[in-house]
């Protein structure tokens, strides 16, 4: 399942986003191993002891080479890291293969040291788009970043907040009272969204999950899935009494007034797989869990 990031992960250049033109879309594509050459290999661990072993092993074994020339990163811990790895590699066009040096690990693959090259060879690949957020806070100052998982806003005091939902320009819910909100993408559907009620969306489909949080008034409404081309906006109706705060992946920003969020078509993230348990039969398999 996904896991959030920690503060001070967009520290590398970012491509210019653009919001006008969004969609989002994971899925697995056909490798052809004879094109795909492996050679050069950067490993990214997390500073636990299981990874930070599991490091000195693989990089004596396979050794190391500086990011800019890598052909693979090689990400060692759990979901959480890979989350940073995404963030810290989002500029440099290169996929990742994960291996479970950590807990969940629903973003990793099976820890194994043997036969490295080949497996990244024969990995199946899922191409996945970040979320972008755009937010106005209630002094006017802008600001932007990017989630993989989820943008959630959130209630910072002791009363419900107050939000207008709205949808490609038309508003859906003209006063929510509610916790919070968040749009989920199909990566980070069986996250945070998944928790508080959401749908879990197939990798591959082109969808979005929109999940209030604790909603009070309208008490029948729940949510809903859309389409990946959605532009969702979301306007805090009492920003003093109610005030909010907004989340991408921990990058926060309090007392927000209104927020835009889109997906980046523009900014391919690739993750590597082992045969049969590429990301999205990880997600169909979420489903069938009881």
């Amino acid at each position: 399942m996904g896991v959030a990031l920690d503060d001070g992960l967009f520290d590398v250049p970012q491509p210019k986003p653009r919001l006008g033109i969004l969609s989002l879309r994971a899925a697995a594509r056909p490798t052809q191993a004879s094109e795909r050459r492996f050679e050069h290999i950067t490993f990214v661990a997390s500073d636990t002891r299981e990874a930070q072993t599991a490091l000195q092993r693989l990089t004596a074994s396979y050794g190391h080479c500086e990011r800019q020339r890598a052909d693979v990163a090689v990400v060692l811990g759990g979901d959480g890291q890979m989350l940073r790895a995404m963030h810290k590699h989002m500029g440099d066009h290169i996929p990742l293969f994960g291996m479970n040096r950590g807990s969940l690990g629903f973003l990793m693959n099976e820890y194994r040291e043997d036969n490295l090259h080949d497996r990244l060879r024969k990995a199946e690949i899922s191409t996945v788009h970040p979320l972008r957020m755009i937010a106005r806070d209630s002094k006017g100052a802008e600001h932007e970043a990017l989630a993989i998982n989820e943008v959630s806003l959130l209630r910072s005091s002791h009363q419900a907040s107050k939000l207008r939902v709205s949808v490609d320009g038309i508003v859906r819910v003209p006063e929510l009272i509610c916790d919070g909100i968040l749009l989920a993408s199909p990566v980070g559907s069986t996250a945070y969204n998944l928790s508080v009620g959401g749908p879990i969306l197939p990798v591959n489909a082109p969808l979005l999950a929109l999940t209030p949080i604790s909603p009070f008034r309208p008490r029948r409404w729940r949510g809903a899935v859309l389409p990946d081309r959605a532009q969702v906006h979301i306007e805090v109706l009492e920003t003093v009494n109610r005030p909010v705060t907004v989340v991408a992946n921990q990058r926060e920003f309090r007392d927000v007034r209104e927020v835009t969020i889109g997906v980046m078509r523009d900014i391919d993230l690739t993750m590597l797989f082992d045969p049969g348990h590429a990301l999205d039969e990880r997600i169909l398999s979420e489903q069938f869990q009881f």
